[in-house]
């Protein structure tokens, strides 16, 4: 009789540890919190972006040149997409450009990502808190809204997939 109670349990952890799951739920690479350090950055076009304009929103954010070749224009269009498929919940995302070379993208480009923060960040300490595998310019990052980065999207990233990821922790946060 205990044998016939015991099986099920010892198969189960038979087969999770001989064959362990090997699909993840998560697209982007879920990184251990980590805070940003306070910051004020100039942002195109005047004004200020400081740590506490991005606390209670989440964050995407992309770290590219101001001259914006083409892998830059597809980022900025897929994080535009990836926020208007949240529907309702695309007023809890905001996008942010930070500009690590000083240089000012042009009106045209401005214009096309209205609605994406812009700062120049070429001497901040937060390009040092994005971890990269390469270059921080290959990724796209989700910053919570605490302030923390929590979620790095691969280089060349599947927009659908970043949908889901995001939907997802809407749906499962209770801040921002």
């Amino acid at each position: 009789m205990a044998a016939v109670c015991a099986f099920p349990i010892v198969g189960s952890l038979a087969m999770y540890y001989l064959f362990p799951p090997s699909e993840r739920v998560n697209y982007g690479e879920l990184l251990t919190p980590r805070p940003l350090p306070d910051f004020t950055l100039p942002r195109v076009g005047g004004g200020a972006v400081s740590l506490a304009d991005l606390k209670g929103k989440w964050w995407l954010v992309q770290v590219d040149s101001g001259l914006c070749p083409e892998r830059c224009r597809l980022k900025l269009y897929q994080q535009r997409q990836v926020r208007l498929a949240q529907g309702k919940n695309m007023d809890r995302v905001e996008r942010l450009w930070l500009i690590d070379d000083g240089i000012q993208p042009e009106e045209g480009l401005r214009r096309d990502y209205d609605g994406t923060w812009m700062a120049d960040a070429r001497a901040a300490a937060i390009l040092g808190e994005l971890p990269a595998i390469a270059s921080v310019r290959d990724h796209v990052y989700l910053v919570d809204p605490l302030g923390n980065v929590v979620l790095r999207f691969p280089k060349n990233a599947d927009p659908s997939r970043m949908v889901k990821d995001l939907a997802r922790l809407l749906r499962a946060s209770r801040i921002g």
